[in-house]
């Protein structure tokens, strides 16, 4: 399965099962004493929806035809070098993981990211990443190695550029460089500060650059990039007492109907009843389940839900701006550091852009974590995730563009549930 094709298949099924949730929610058959006994009272229909976002079900991480190296282990091994190794910043102090602390899911816990000066949006968690056709809450990257190259040129992030990271590679990682990929370029009359964008002094000094001294140093920072992904790639989720709880109501629900056939249940509970309350909240009259389906609980698409910016200074248009950005980055996977044919480019190719629907809409977040994952929304508005909840109940109007959501109608013990329930995700 292809890159494409994986993130495809993910986005639908999500979908439809949201679709087929919202027509089937309090329309199914009421089940027999025994099997309400053995599913918790769901119907037949809810656990087929619910089974569907078990973590078990995701498929193998998806390959990216952008990234010949991205399953070699000596690619990884450098990737995880590289991501630690904070000698790759203006600083000397900041590296991938200062943002992406291991510790804290791969996130900071900041409400906006801070590197060798303050960002103005939260760190994205990287667990699962790889599924995602787009990425950063814009999705103005379109692979995994694209998107760990952003932050190293970015002014508040690692500060740095892509000469002197070259530079870098040659002093420090050579020959695992050099294992992976084509020789090292000459650096000799390379200068150790100069990139496209950058200071006034660092501009002039890649002009001074010839052209093709110009794309040896692009595919050394290209390459880079593709090794951090290799690593990137193998960061994944683990299951939660949700996981375990829609196992128990599989199980449960094939014992009712084959009683002959029984099969091992997990002991009860693993959810609360107030959080199994707020699982039907979120798969009901909550509509979370909506953008927040499939086994990362993400729909990876991008939706305007009336979050309010960080004042006025801070209005943000979001994915409608983030679209010039992709097409037009020689990073992406059209470009010519790509490893894809311009074929398996179909996500970039199809890209939709120039929608109304775009305008102030961000990625939705995977949930896997989010208890522990505060604060919250792009650029951490909200501290807690009752107030998260909160917002949804008010639904206020978007200052960018038009809010997607209504609101809803949730009591106070509804929506204490639906917040207990995010936390045994």
């Amino acid at each position: 399965m292809t890159m494409g094709d994986s993130k495809r298949w993910l986005s639908r099924m999500g979908t439809a099962l949201a679709l087929v949730l919202l027509l089937i929610t309090g329309s199914a058959a009421t089940p027999s004493p025994a099997a309400a006994i053995a599913t918790d009272g769901w119907s037949p229909a809810d656990i087929g929806v619910l089974a569907s976002m078990r973590l078990s079900q995701l498929p193998a991480p998806p390959h990216d035809p952008s990234n010949a190296v991205e399953d070699l282990p000596t690619a990884v091994s450098l990737g995880i070098r590289l991501f630690n190794d904070p000698r790759f910043s203006a600083n000397g102090a900041v590296s991938c993981a200062t943002c992406h602390d291991p510790l804290k899911q791969f996130q900071d816990s900041l409400p906006m990211a801070r590197g060798v000066g303050q960002g103005s949006r939260r760190a994205m968690p990287l667990a699962g990443a790889v599924y995602s056709p787009w990425l950063f809450w814009d999705g103005r990257k379109d692979s995994l190695w694209s998107q760990a190259l952003g932050p190293l040129e970015d002014a508040v992030e690692h500060g740095g550029n892509r000469t002197r990271y070259a530079h870098l590679l040659k002093t420090h990682y050579r020959a695992e460089y050099e294992s992976l990929f084509a020789p090292l370029p000459d650096l000799r009359h390379v200068p150790l500060d100069a990139a496209p964008a950058g200071s006034i002094e660092q501009q002039l000094a890649w002009r001074g650059l010839d052209v093709k001294t110009q794309a040896d140093i692009n595919r050394v920072f290209a390459n880079m990039g593709k090794a951090i992904a290799a690593f990137e790639k193998t960061l994944q989720h683990s299951e939660s007492r949700f996981d375990h709880y829609v196992e128990g109501l599989t199980r449960g629900a094939a014992n009712a109907a084959h009683p002959g056939q029984q099969t091992a249940v997990h002991p009860w509970p693993q959810l609360t009843p107030s959080e199994v309350n707020g699982l039907r909240i979120f798969v009901g009259k909550g509509q979370c389940v909506t953008c927040h389906n499939g086994p990362l609980l993400s729909d990876q698409h991008f939706h305007n839900t009336g979050v309010p910016p960080r004042g006025a200074a801070h209005l943000d248009r979001g994915r409608a701006a983030a679209t010039a950005k992709v097409q037009q980055d020689v990073f992406n996977c059209l470009g010519p550091f790509s490893d894809a044919k311009p074929g398996q480019c179909q996500e970039l190719r199809f890209m939709a852009v120039n929608d109304p629907a775009l305008e102030g809409a961000f990625k939705t977040p995977s949930l896997r974590g989010v208890g522990q994952r505060a604060p919250y929304m792009r650029a951490g508005q909200m501290a807690s995730l009752q107030e998260v909840v909160q917002h949804y109940v008010r639904a206020p109007a978007a200052a960018v563009g038009h809010t997607e959501r209504a609101a809803l109608r949730l009591t106070a013990q509804e929506a204490g549930d639906l917040v207990a329930f995010l936390g045994a995700l």
